[in-house]
C-alpha cells in the first residue's frame, strides 16, 4: 500500500522531539525501520508503517500505547531474535485499530528454531506469537505468518474481526512442530473470524471462553480441527456460530472438549456447512473427559447445540464420530444431515437421542 506524506527517517527524530500536544493537533503518519523508535513515537501516530522491523530476542513488538484509530501497516519482512521466553512475540491494543499488511509482506516467526516436537509441554520454552488483548471495536486484516514456534494468535477482545488471515507452519510437519494452535480464544465478546487460511499442528480455532462468536469461511489443514474448548474452571462458552469451512488432512474434524470434574456451561453452538477431507481421529467429537480420558462427568452442561450438513471422510484407522458425555449434561441438540464416512463407529455415551454415533 502506498501512504502519501510519510515521514521520512530523518524527520523521526524531530517528531520525537516535538511537543505532545503539537503532534496531537494534526495527522501524523510515520515509517519506522528501527525497533528503538517505535515505542516513543507510536503513541503519537495515526498510521505506522513497519517496514524491515527486526524485533531483538526476548522483547515483544509492543502495540499497546496507540493512538485512539491508528492504523498499523506491517511492510517486508518482520523477524525476531532468538530466545527461550514465552512472549509474545507482538502485542496489539487499543480501540478503533486497523492492522494489516502491505503486499507481499510477511510476519517470519521462523518456528524452527524452537521446534522440538515438544511445543508447550517440554523442551524449549517457545514464545506465542500474537496477541490481542484488549483490542476493542478493531480489526486485523490480510496478514500472513509464518512458521510461529508455538501458538499462533491469542484473542481477548470485544469487537474484534479478522479476517483474511493467513498462517502457514507447513514446515513444521516434519520439523517438529507442536501446539501450534491458529487462534486461541477466551474472554472475548462479539468476534468475527472470517476468511482464514491455516496449515498448522494444533487447533485451527480453540474457543475456551466467550460470548457472541464467528467463525466463518476458514481453511483448515493439518489441524486438530474446530475446537470448543477445553473448558472447565466454571468458563463459559456461548452463542457460537462456525460455519461454511473446510477441514482437510486434519486430527480432528469438529469437536467440544470439556474437562472431566469441573465446572462451566456450552450453549447455543452450532456447526452448520463443515466439510471435512481425511480425519486421522475423529470427524465428530464431544467429550466430557478431555482431562481425565474414560471419566467423563456432568458438572459441565453442554446444551443447544445445533450440527447442520457437517459432511466428509475420516481415515480407516479413525472414528466418524464419538460422543461422550456425562449422564444428563448433555441436551437440547439438532442434528442434521451429518454424513462422516470411511472410519469405524466408536461406544458413545448419554448422548442426546436425536444423534447417531453410527456412520451415516
Amino acid at each position: 500500500m502506498h501512504i502519501s506524506n510519510l515521514l521520512s527517517v530523518a524527520s523521526l527524530a524531530a517528531l520525537a522531539a516535538a511537543a505532545p500536544s503539537e503532534l496531537e493537533r494534526r495527522q501524523q503518519n510515520c515509517v519506522i525501520t528501527d525497533f528503538n523508535k517505535i515505542a516513543g513515537l507510536s503513541k503519537y501516530c495515526d498510521v505506522i508503517a513497519l517496514r524491515n522491523i527486526h524485533v531483538p530476542a526476548g522483547q515483544s513488538l509492543d502495540l499497546t500505547n496507540l493512538k485512539e484509530g491508528a492504523n498499523i501497516i506491517f511492510e517486508g519482512r518482520t523477524t525476531f531474535g532468538y530466545a527461550e521466553w514465552n512472549g509474545p512475540l507482538i502485542k496489539v491494543s487499543g480501540k478503533h485499530i486497523t492492522v494489516r499488511q502491505s503486499p507481499g509482506s510477511v510476519l517470519d516467526g521462523e518456528g524452527e528454531r524452537w521446534w522440538d516436537y515438544h511445543g508447550g509441554n517440554g523442551g524449549k520454552t517457545k514464545p506465542h506469537f500474537f496477541s490481542a488483548h484488549n483490542l476493542d471495536d478493531s480489526r486485523i486484516e490480510g496478514l500472513k505468518v509464518k512458521n510461529t514456534p508455538v501458538h499462533g494468535f491469542s484473542l481477548d477482545s470485544k469487537n474484534l474481526v479478522v479476517s483474511g488471515v493467513t498462517i502457514d507452519n507447513s514446515d513444521g510437519d516434519n520439523k517438529g512442530a507442536y501446539n501450534t494452535d491458529a487462534f486461541d480464544v477466551a474472554h472475548s465478546y462479539n468476534l468475527t473470524i472470517e476468511n482464514a487460511w491455516v496449515h498448522n499442528q494444533d487447533d485451527c480455532l480453540a474457543i475456551n471462553q466467550g460470548d457472541n462468536i464467528r467463525f466463518i469461511n476458514g481453511y483448515c489443514y493439518g489441524s486438530h480441527g474446530l475446537s470448543i474448548g477445553s473448558v472447565g474452571n466454571g468458563d463459559v462458552v456461548s452463542n457460537v456460530e462456525i460455519t461454511d469451512s473446510q477441514i482437510v488432512n486434519s486430527q480432528n474434524g469438529v469437536r467440544i472438549k470439556t474437562k472431566s470434574g469441573q465446572t462451566g456451561e456450552v450453549r447455543n453452538i452450532t456447526f452448520r456447512n463443515i466439510s471435512l477431507t481425511n480425519i486421522t481421529d475423529y470427524g465428530l467429537i464431544v467429550q466430557q473427559d478431555y482431562n481425565n480420558p474414560g471419566h467423563a462427568t456432568n458438572g459441565i452442561k453442554i446444551h443447544d447445540i445445533t450440527f447442520d450438513n457437517i459432511h466428509g471422510t475420516a481415515l480407516q484407522k479413525g472414528y466418524n464420530i464419538a460422543l461422550y458425555c456425562g449422564d444428563g449434561s448433555c441436551y437440547n441438540w439438532s442434528w442434521k444431515n451429518v454424513k462422516i464416512h470411511g472410519a469405524r463407529d466408536y461406544k458413545c455415551q448419554n448422548y442426546p437421542s436425536v444423534a447417531s454415533c453410527s456412520a451415516a
